[in-house]
């Protein structure tokens, strides 16, 4: 697929023990059925030829040529698909027996990587009839062909598809303390397959999900689990199918248990090479302990549909319960990087400039919730409303009823006439409605706050968000500045829903100010309300929609995603929502904006951390103030 995605396939066909024709044709079917999906890699279940639960089978000939003779069936089967695929297979090497998965691809075997830990305790006694893998890689006659390397350090690497590296490992492997995968990660697999054939008993599915969330968020790697399914012997065990595809940590889909199937989803390469590069390329580039033996194929370059399902607020929790336990946990790190930089300026209180909108009202939640668990007197919380020539009714209104419901100490300082001589003293004329006219507002407000906060030992809360910060949306030493910013790593998308967790949590008249300030439109109000007294400027459709801006920033700054790519994604998720003309539009502006804004983040002041994106100079984001947009733009050519 494009944009670095790898259609994969888990399949638990049907099967029944011992019988190799049986499990060949179904196998066989499965490989045609996920190819004409457009699945570039299918994994099959541990031993899937002949079926795991053999028992003293395994000793006889007849069941190990016969699954020989399978595995070439299934070699002729792959001819012209280009898809790679691994099967479960007992081999025998210089009279040995392994427990293999044989990678195929096109009709030819690329290689046989055997397991390296068997379980023998409880239900399982694979040392009865398999060996751990050898030390040493070993060339075997093999299913018609007259080398085949056999061997655990094996990658798997697609030579006309970038970044698509796989190798793999079998059931207990995972579970053990030093799992292959982990080599082969260090080695430059980013995607691991596990063939296995792992019984079901009661709390054992959540223990498989938990382990291989684990396994793949370690690596930074694609994870296919494939597990054994319905067929297997009963005598003593069920097997449930359990099939997982994960990602770097997520899981991207799941089978129902006991349910045989195909199993399918997206893994992307592209964002797992970016991530490893970000994070922790020393663990992937160094000391890897052995030699690894690349087997190269070509996959498939047909375009399959993206099944994965994309958050139109990737910075939001879709789930309820998880989105308040996450809205609770932010609020709580915000109030306690406030709470530390209060204890240590020894500041006796804090100074918020309340507008009415969204930002200044999470800022005054935060210092609320700083000063409850200080001990702190609320009245002790100076929150100051600056009406100005934007400032409706309805948001002063607002400002002055949420302030006295929480318990701050409300000051208002009208700076229309401030403004208009600071207009004489520079020669602008007022009916000029300029970026001066706006910006002079903006820095009114913030030096009334620094002068205020002088007087009264206090310190400036900044309330300006993540997104604006991205867009330049802000006046620079105007709302950009402040002596500590609550809001500084807070997307637009997650201001709205912690504002309205905190609104359910407190309830009352609290609750119905804050819903209010909810519906009310995004604006800085620095031009007159229209003739009904509405507010006339509305910021996104000036720099555009939120909801678009925080896609393009998780995508573009966390993944490092190229444009193409995120307009690709984009596309996809706004379906129905935004045409593809207004999508790009956008982009566009949010490239143009990010790089033209750089100095203003260049010396944003301190600001608590609370997700996985930051523009703090200090932290995450070190980029020059004038560096060029050119290569992004070239896009929108």
């Amino acid at each position: 697929m494009q944009h670095g995605f790898i259609k994969v396939c888990a399949a638990t066909p049907e099967m029944r023990v011992a019988d190799v024709d049986f499990n060949t044709q179904k196998i066989i079917e499965a490989v045609n059925e996920s190819a004409k999906n457009g699945s570039q890699l299918t994994v099959f279940p541990e031993l899937c030829v002949c079926g795991y639960t053999c028992g003293d089978l395994f000793n006889h000939p007849a069941l190990i040529s016969a699954c020989e003779n399978a595995v070439e069936k299934v070699c002729k089967a792959t001819e012209g698909l280009k898809t790679l695929v691994f099967v479960g297979v007992p081999v025998e090497v210089s009279g040995k027996l392994y427990n293999c998965a044989v990678a195929i691809c096109n009709g030819f075997i690329l290689g046989v990587v055997p397991k390296t830990y068997l379980p023998n305790y409880g239900e399982f006694y694979e040392k009865r009839h398999f060996l751990p893998a050898p030390k040493f890689p070993t060339l075997i006659s093999f299913a018609g062909q007259p080398e085949t390397i056999v061997d655990t350090r094996l990658i798997f690497k697609a030579e006309n598809c970038p970044g698509f590296t796989v190798a793999a490992e079998i059931c207990e492997d995972l579970w053990a303390p030093k799992s292959p995968s982990v080599n082969h990660a260090k080695a430059g697999a980013n995607i691991i397959v596990n063939l296995s054939c792992s019984n079901e008993t009661v709390g054992k599915a959540e223990y498989r999900r938990t382990l291989i969330k684990a396994q793949s968020g370690k690596l930074v790697s694609g994870y296919i689990y494939c597990d054994a399914g319905e067929g297997e012997s009963s005598t003593d065990t069920t097997f449930a199918g359990h099939n997982l595809i994960a990602e770097n940590g997520v899981i991207l889909a799941e089978s129902n248990l006991f349910q045989n199937g195909l199993l399918y989803s997206e893994i992307d390469v592209q964002k797992i090479n970016s991530e490893r590069k970000r994070v922790s390329s020393g663990y992937y580039l160094d000391e890897i302990e052995e030699d690894y033996t690349v087997c190269g194929f070509e996959t498939s370059e047909n375009e399959a549909n993206l099944t994965r399902i994309f958050s139109q607020t990737p910075f939001v929790p879709e789930n309820g319960a998880t989105l308040a336990e996450r809205s609770e946990l932010i609020l709580t790190i915000q109030q306690k990087g406030l709470e530390k930089r209060l204890k240590h300026t020894g500041s006796k209180t804090v100074l918020i400039g309340i507008s009415g909108g969204l930002d200044s009202a999470l800022a005054l939640l935060v210092a609320c919730r700083a000063f409850k668990s200080l001990g702190k007197d609320t009245k002790d919380i100076i929150a100051v409303t600056m009406p100005g020539y934007g400032t409706t009714k309805k948001t002063k209104n607002n400002s002055l009823r949420l302030i006295n419901a929480l318990g701050a100490t409300a000051k208002t300082i009208p700076i229309s006439d401030t403004v208009l001589r600071h207009f004489k003293d520079i020669g602008h004329d007022p009916n000029d409605r300029n970026v001066t006219y706006e910006n002079a507002q903006a820095r009114m407000r913030t030096m009334v706050l620094m002068d205020l906060a002088n007087d009264l030992g206090g310190l400036v809360i900044g309330t300006c968000d993540l997104s604006e910060t991205a867009l330049g949306w802000s006046t620079y030493n105007g709302d950009h500045m402040a002596m500590y910013g609550v809001n500084a790593s807070v997307p637009k998308t997650l201001v709205k829903h912690l504002i309205a967790y905190e609104a359910d949590k407190l309830g009352g008249e609290v609750k119905k100010i804050l819903t209010s300030i909810l519906n009310t439109e995004i604006s800085p109000e620095l031009l007159p309300p229209d003739e009904k007294g509405n507010i006339a400027q509305k910021t996104e459709d000036i720099v555009g929609p939120y909801i678009l801006h925080d896609f393009f920033i998780y995508y573009a700054l966390r993944y490092a995603f190229p444009p193409d790519k995120i307009m690709f994604l984009a596309e996809s998720t706004f379906d129905g929502v935004f045409d593809k003309k207004t999508i790009k539009k956008w982009l566009k502006s949010f490239y143009e904006r990010f790089f033209k804004h750089q100095f203003k983040r260049s010396c944003m002041p301190d600001g608590v951390k609370v997700g996985s994106v930051s523009l703090s100079p200090r932290g995450d984001w070190r980029m020059p103030s004038d560096a060029s947009a050119s290569v992004w733009l070239e896009y929108f050519k």
